[in-house]
């Protein structure tokens, strides 16, 4: 039989999806599933944008420009421009899906063999992405006792090699909703100046800010125009997950020429979507004024719910919509899998993400889980019930 690639042998499975199967069993036999694995909004996706697809008059379903059409990208300029970004339409690549803008991200900056630091826990796909371009992650592990502020500077620089090219966060963070300070921000862009090195952000929650505290974009930084590379999507800011439209922003010409070559590569990104997202920048600020609220009342649900169940530690999100916690259990990959499996509390059950696919140091996140509050407050009590109910159970 031909053989499977080393690389698609080493491809990662999804902490978020590859226990998908489980769950659709459990519904089969009957059981409900509340979803705390994913983060798929509740919220509806603005009006505006379901209007532009099901309204238009379009006779011919035809390519769009491969870097997005230029009226897209001038209003994306101007609603950035509103957030005190200040960019072109030259400065923006459209892609399919934030996925896709850090798949070129990394094709355009890497070779094989490179590597590229990022603060773990992290976005489980950055570990796929990498693997999928040739390229080594190497971690600096931030804790759950620090509610995963950003490790010593010490800690990065003593990592730092010739085949460094990048340092990646997310910001807000995707697992922990960790929202980065200024002067984090500050001391990141001192680092990648020292070494000449990129700083590659993704920025995708850049709405869901919570306390009154400020987002830091990397491209507000003086003195980082050639370094700083942001990543962006509409999929959480319009509850738009499914119409698979992101971006790369950046004021490095050069980058921005090699990203739009493998932009090319694959054609386009898709037409139906982009006028929806075109449209989407459209939607009022009282939109994001109400989904913030919604969040932040649904976060303070769920974490005072979750520090109710004896042994559980969690940490304390600022931005996004994803807590880590610790669950008294030594593997929450069996944990998971076993509560969709074998247990129901009430005929319902929940799903969880195991936080160790979103780490890439060997054993680190066995015991902590991603749970992301997507869901209405009275299903966020009734899921820690059954999370409380399932642990003990476990645990016997």
């Amino acid at each position: 039989m031909p053989s499977i690639s080393n690389k698609g042998n080493s491809m990662p499975q999804s902490p978020i999806r590859k226990l998908v199967p489980y769950a659709e069993n459990a519904k089969k036999n009957g059981v409900k599933v509340y979803h705390l694995n994913i983060g798929q909004p509740d919220i509806k996706t603005p009006q505006v944008a379901l209007d532009a697809v099901k309204n238009n008059d379009i006779e011919v379903l035809s390519y769009a420009r491969s870097e997005g059409s230029e009226v897209y990208r001038n209003k994306l300029a101007n609603y950035y421009a509103n957030n005190n970004i200040h960019v072109s339409a030259n400065d923006i690549v459209v892609t399919t899906g934030g996925s896709e803008a850090l798949l070129f991200t990394i094709g355009s900056i890497t070779d094989p063999g490179d590597e590229i630091i990022i603060p773990e826990p992290f976005y489980a796909n950055y570990n796929g992405f990498s693997i999928a371009s040739g390229v080594k992650v190497v971690p600096v592990i931030s804790s759950i006792d620090s509610n995963f502020a950003l490790p010593k500077i010490e800690d990065f620089e003593k990592l730092i090699t010739a085949n460094t090219k990048a340092i990646l966060i997310c910001n807000p963070g995707n697992p922990t909703g960790y929202l980065y300070s200024k002067e984090e921000i500050e001391k990141l862009k001192q680092i990648v100046l020292k070494h000449d090195l990129f700083l590659i952000a993704d920025e995708v929650y850049r709405e869901f800010v919570y306390d009154g505290a400020t987002h830091n974009s990397v491209m507000k930084v003086d003195g980082l125009e050639q370094n700083a590379i942001m990543i962006d999507s509409v999929s959480k800011r319009y509850s738009m997950c499914g119409a698979r439209i992101g971006c790369i922003v950046s004021k490095n010409q050069y980058f921005i020429k090699t990203a739009i070559k493998f932009a090319q590569a694959r054609l386009s990104p898709p037409t139906y979507a982009l006028l929806a997202s075109e449209a989407a920048l459209d939607t009022p600020q009282s939109y994001f004024d109400n989904v913030t609220k919604e969040y932040v009342e649904r976060r303070n649900t769920l974490i005072s719910e979750l520090k109710k169940i004896d042994g559980v530690k969690v940490a304390e999100p600022k931005g996004a919509f994803y807590c880590v916690a610790e669950l008294p259990v030594e593997n929450t990959d069996d944990f998971a899998q076993w509560i969709l499996e074998k247990f129901n509390y009430n005929n319902e059950t929940v799903m969880v993400a195991p936080a160790s696919g979103f780490y890439s140091t060997p054993g680190e996140g066995k015991n902590q889980v991603r749970i992301a509050y997507v869901l209405n407050k009275e299903d966020l009590i009734k899921s820690v019930t059954i999370l409380k109910h399932a642990l003990a159970a476990y645990n016997q």
